[in-house]
């Protein structure tokens, strides 16, 4: 790693001065200097190679990267560009500019109550329904609102039974289903969800045992869920298990795991149910009375009560790529699909819909994505197909806004002051796997669009289940990843931030 440091001691160094080529060493040289050859870059001196880098990040596997000026769209430099990759959560990013380019940045999702008769002194005469209309933000307070406009209509009950309904999208019990199966970040996928489908497990150990509750929290409520239901057993391994439970989600956890106190979340398996569950009890709160919620796959006919509408999509998908969560880059792609199409399709033939969309709109030569989010391994797309498919999407769609910064660190880990470089990417991360991708703009006003991805599966593939949410020498190697990714930036813009 001797040549990685040094080079981004140098790089920090250079661009906190504001200098974006080596001219930032500026003094009398310690050795004489060879003569510059006709035709060669003398800004390539100070440089570190490529193969230098990558051999010095010691990652293993593959790395793969193409830079493109934003200008022109020309390729500047790239290695194994063309290589297919997993792009982790990359992906979200393709995601995005398929939303946007089917829905429009002002599209809303809606959440219904629906009365499926007349409502006479308070009572539906008939069923009421709440109607999942594919909103992956929902949330308890989002429940509470529509409970409120329930009050405030004057409801008080119900003659009928109280359903609930997500068959507008295909359900899916997870999104990988080769994740270990108590991972948050991995729920079932329905038009219905609710907290991004993670229920929240909490437990105290005191002077009787452990008390344990688990519910659906936010910033002003905490229902109980009884739906999902945790048991504490007697044993080292594995540290948790799940049972289908019919109605109710059934999980163990190993009790010596437990200490003296914590909290975490775990993925929801019945969606639908949970959602129900929390607006019954959230209704009850404003002295409305609802059975029992029943899962059914199509929402009967009805007069709509009470409707919950999310942000844009443009703000939905700005916070998706900010904090990477995978229900919303599923749901997202997969109500783009249903609007598409004009029919709701399973997962992952609704992202074979998307490898279709990039290839013929994007002109993308070999994206083969098996979900939105990016969470299945096995998704491949190249370098140079990424970093093509951002900058034609961001020549007529507001992608690049969206994007996170992604601040440049010194060789002690700090932002580097007052840096030339402005850098807005999405992150990917999987055990031995990164990606980076985005753009770069210089302080001269260049701008460069790139993508960078790097991958061991050989490593990768060796986990086993239990192995794979804290893999050994996992962290260290996506630390080597991301100075690697830095490194290459810092690169571009000696070579060409002018």
């Amino acid at each position: 790693m001797t040549s990685v440091v040094s080079r981004r001691a140098f790089l920090g160094s250079a661009l906190a001065a504001g200098l974006v080529s080596t001219a930032a060493c500026a003094g009398a040289p310690q050795a004489s200097l060879r003569p510059v050859a006709r035709g060669e870059d003398i800004r390539l001196r100070g440089l570190t190679s490529v193969d230098e880098l990558i051999d010095g990040a010691g990652l293993g596997g593959s790395v793969g990267f193409a830079v493109l000026d934003a200008a022109s769209g020309r390729l500047l430099e790239d290695h194994q560009g063309q290589r297919g990759q997993p792009p982790a959560s990359v992906a979200k990013a393709l995601t995005s500019a398929y939303a946007l380019d089917t829905l429009g940045p002002d599209f809303r999702f809606a959440t219904e109550v629906l009365a499926t008769g007349p409502v006479t002194d308070g009572m539906v005469a008939g069923d009421l329904v709440l109607n999942g209309g594919g909103d992956p933000t929902l949330d308890t307070d989002g429940l509470a609102a529509l409970a409120a406009q329930l009050k405030a209509a004057g409801l008080r009950g119900v003659t009928g039974r109280f359903l609930v309904c997500g068959g507008a999208l295909p359900y899916a019990r997870a999104i990988d289903p080769d994740q270990p199966e108590h991972v948050g970040y991995n729920p079932a996928v329905s038009a219905l969800n609710l907290n991004y489908n993670r229920v929240h497990f909490e437990w105290r150990r005191g002077g009787d045992g452990y008390q344990v509750s688990m519910d659906a929290p936010s910033a002003t409520r905490r229902p109980a869920v009884r739906m999902a239901r945790m048991g504490l057993v007697a044993r080292d391994a594995p540290l948790y298990t799940y049972a289908d439970g019919g109605g109710f989600d059934d999980w163990t956890v190993a009790r010596g795991a437990l200490g003296s106190g914590g909290a975490r979340w775990l993925p929801v398996r019945k969606p639908e149910l949970y959602a129900g569950e929390v607006l019954q009890a959230l209704a009850a709160e404003q002295g409305l009375r609802l059975p029992a919620p029943q899962v059914i796959a199509t929402p009967p006919a009805g007069t709509a009560l009470a409707r919950h509408s999310s942000a844009p999509l443009s703000v939905v998908l700005r916070d998706m790529l900010k904090f990477s969560t995978n229900l919303t880059a599923e749901v997202v792609g997969m109500w783009t699909t249903r609007a598409r199409l004009g029919r709701a399709v399973g997962l992952r033939e609704s992202a074979g819909q998307m490898n279709g969309w990039a290839k013929a709109r994007l002109g993308l030569a070999d994206v083969a994505l098996v979900d939105h989010s990016g969470l299945g391994p096995q998704s491949r797309i190249s370098a140079q197909d990424m970093a093509q498919a951002l900058l034609q999407v961001n020549q007529r769609l507001p992608l690049k806004p969206m994007m996170k910064p992604f601040p440049l660190l010194d060789s002690r880990g700090r932002p580097i002051p007052n840096s030339p470089l402005t850098v807005q990417a999405k992150t990917g991360t999987l055990n031995f796997v990164s990606g980076l991708a985005g753009f770069v703009d210089t302080r001269d006003g260049r701008q460069m669009v790139f993508a960078i991805f790097c991958a061991d599966l050989p490593r990768r593939d060796a986990l086993s289940r239990a192995e794979m949410e804290r893999p050994e020498g996992g962290a260290a190697w996506n630390r080597r990843a991301k100075g690697l990714q830095q490194d290459l930036i810092e690169r571009w813009a000696v070579l060409y931030g002018s």
